[in-house]
């Protein structure tokens, strides 16, 4: 399958450029920029450096169109809301990487985001794109929409026991660390080496933008309402996430019971592995050990005194949690291994 990718310039769309060009299914013929349209992508991604010659090209859809099968858009939020309609009335599939078509509910975007969606009527038509959760509706998709990082994140860790109905629906609490490459390519004071080096910084302790997307799909899954209370940190690491999600259990449970909840609704995924060590270091998910990959780690406590359970997860953020995630819709779409082109396995130590 051909493929392009718009709006490559940024960590996430480097990141997509590094799947794709090794990718055995799928054939890199584009990846648009308009900053550095005529530079070599290696110069901007330097890891690429003798894997490709490929060079930044301008945005120009009706090249794209004729060029590509699918195409990633890595573009910011609020953009490709204005150029899918179009590409889609060609037949070509989309695989979005920003929020556009995440939310049902055009209001959300009001809400959360603080514009008014320009087509809201093709927010029906786009399949939330998390594979553990859609992968059927995922496989006739013509526009997946990819979640965001701590959305896809908190989500993978909560949603079997919500679905279970095993706590309570309107006291979720979730407590999300991220690293820098989260706030993207752009400059600010924020993401400067001084001001951010050796940081815990909370920088949206209430009203994170995710927040609308794990209330939407936990809701389908508890078939109900549920209310989310989540605050993000910033901390002091290039890449990962690591969400610490506090839910409060009707009744008593025990190990055993949540871990057949966890393995029976994530059974022959490939891309979850539970931890929960009784020894070592790393006896909890930890963002350090899927840095590079598209694994998400999952795992828990149960808390006897609250009564609480603390669901546990990690992730890349580029990878699982943006650019891995996007592959693998498209091998989702494209009817071959789901591993295809994501089999990279985490360095230890990084």
């Amino acid at each position: 399958m051909k493929v392009g990718v718009i709006g490559a310039s940024g960590y996430v769309g480097g990141e997509l450029l590094r799947l794709l060009i090794k990718h055995p299914k799928a054939e890199l013929t584009m990846a648009t920029s308009s900053t550095y349209a005529g530079q070599y992508v290696y110069r901007l991604h330097p890891n690429l450096r003798g894997q490709t010659d490929l060079k930044f090209v301008k945005p120009d859809l009706k090249k794209a169109v004729e060029e590509c099968d699918l195409l990633f858009m890595a573009t910011p939020h609020g953009v490709s809301s204005n150029l899918v309609p179009s590409i889609l009335e060609t037949g070509i599939k989309i695989i979005d990487l920003s929020a556009d078509f995440r939310l049902k509910n055009p209001e959300d975007y009001v809400r959360w985001y603080g514009w008014k969606h320009a087509n809201p009527d093709l927010l029906d038509e786009a399949v939330y794109g998390l594979p553990e959760l859609h992968r059927e509706e995922i496989r006739g998709a013509q526009l997946v929409a990819c979640p965001g990082c701590m959305a896809a994140c908190a989500i993978l860790a909560m949603a079997p026991i919500i679905k279970a109905g095993k706590v309570e629906a309107d006291r979720i609490v979730v407590d999300a660390k991220v690293g820098s490459s989260g706030a993207g390519y752009g400059v600010s004071r924020s993401v400067h080496h001084s001001e951010h080096y050796s940081v815990v910084r909370p920088y949206k302790p209430v009203g994170h933008r995710h927040t609308a997307e794990i209330e939407q799909e936990l809701g389908v899954l508890s078939s109900g309402k549920v209310l989310v209370s989540m605050s993000a940190h910033a901390v002091n690491m290039v890449r990962g996430i690591l969400t610490t999600c506090h839910l409060f259990l009707k009744e008593p449970m025990k190990p055993i019971d949540v871990w057949r909840l966890y393995r029976g609704f994530y059974s022959g995924e490939p891309f979850i592995r539970f931890i929960r060590d009784r020894r070592g270091i790393f006896r909890y998910p930890d963002p350090k050990i899927v840095v590079g990959t598209n694994f998400c780690d999952l795992g828990f406590e149960i808390d006897d005194h609250a009564p609480r359970l603390v669901a546990l997860s990690a992730l890349d953020n580029l990878i699982k949690g943006a650019a891995g995630t996007a592959v693998q819709n498209m091998n989702i779409i494209l009817g071959c291994d789901e591993r295809e082109g994501l089999r990279d396995i985490g360095l230890h130590p990084i």
